[in-house]
């Protein structure tokens, strides 16, 4: 998915991993152009998981979270508000845990 969508955003992406965070669901270095996904997502829909990828990648376009980060997102991935929103509704794993 990462490479399909580098391809598409016109993005490199020179390494990427999986890592378990326990706030993010992903992260992107945009200097050294590395993402890290988190391992939980393999446990969410598909259009979830695209839209952390598309996430991270669109760092790579743009570092911050402001308007033009927001018409990356609309370009590439135009429903990508209902895939943060149901991310959100869903609590990453150590939130479920109980000691």
């Amino acid at each position: 998915m990462i490479a399909q969508w580098s391809e598409v955003m016109g993005v490199e992406v020179a390494q990427w991993g999986i890592r378990r965070m326990k706030t993010l669901w992903g992260t992107c270095n945009v200097d050294a152009q590395r993402i890290w996904l988190n391992p939980e997502l393999i446990k969410k829909s598909r259009s979830c998981i695209e839209y952390i990828v598309v996430h991270e990648l669109a760092h790579l376009l743009e570092r911050h979270h402001n308007d033009r980060f927001m018409e990356i997102m609309d370009r590439f991935l135009p429903k990508w508000r209902s895939y943060r929103d149901e991310l959100n509704t869903a609590p990453l794993a150590h939130e479920d845990w109980h000691f």
